[in-house]
């Protein structure tokens, strides 16, 4: 099991508006700006792992301001394209805090990341207790009205912890609403939190365009 201590002390990061990156989950990147090709290759030379980051309002196009916490993850597949682009898939480590920016000559941002408050996230992942019933039910009846598709039947068979983690990650959700599911304190929390935002949309009480 990876040890809190062998995490890097200093995070380059990838900041994306409506993603997020949890404990054990996969996501895959298109890497294509030349500032985060730069980034890929200091990290395939360096210690392996990127920050995921949502962004938020402010700042600049450049370097707009970001939310407090993310998620970091290892590169676990690298392929170069014929056109230069890079495609990634990162497995997701442990979250954490964005403690400072540090002043780097770097095209792209690096943070310093305190991961004290996740070590839960470095243990493997248990089966949770959760209405299954209800929370598949309160899914169809939203991804029907946002004419979103799903295969019912691998969401019937997911264990429900993976089930969680994996819709909060790719669940068509609000920024926002995504930030609060990176933020629970665990799989269980987060299953209570998606039902709590999926009651909000079922009655209209929702803010905002979903992303």
């Amino acid at each position: 099991m990876t040890d809190i201590r062998s995490l890097p002390d200093l995070l380059p990061l990838f900041p994306l508006g409506g993603a997020i990156l949890l404990p054990g989950e996969f996501l895959p990147l298109n890497v294509f700006e030349p500032r985060y090709l730069n980034m890929l290759d200091d990290v395939q030379q360096g210690s392996g792992y990127i920050g995921i980051i949502q962004t938020r309002q402010g700042g600049t196009p450049d370097k707009p301001e970001l939310r407090r916490i993310g998620g970091a993850g290892r590169v676990v597949h690298f392929e170069e394209t014929s056109d230069g682009r890079y495609l990634i898939t990162l497995k997701g480590v442990s979250r954490f805090v964005l403690s400072e920016e540090v002043d780097t000559p770097k095209p792209y941002r690096v943070a310093r990341p305190d991961y004290s408050a996740f070590s839960q996230d470095l243990e493997p992942r248990s089966e949770i207790e959760g209405d299954r019933g209800r929370l598949v039910q309160m899914l169809q009846a939203w991804f029907q009205s946002e004419q979103v598709s799903a295969d019912w039947e691998s969401v019937g068979a997911a264990p429900l912890v993976t089930l969680v983690d994996q819709l909060s990650m790719v669940a068509p959700f609000a920024a926002a609403e995504k930030q609060q599911l990176l933020e629970a304190d665990d799989s269980e929390r987060r299953l209570e939190t998606m039902q709590a935002i999926l009651a909000e949309h079922l009655t209209g009480g929702a803010d905002g365009p979903l992303q």
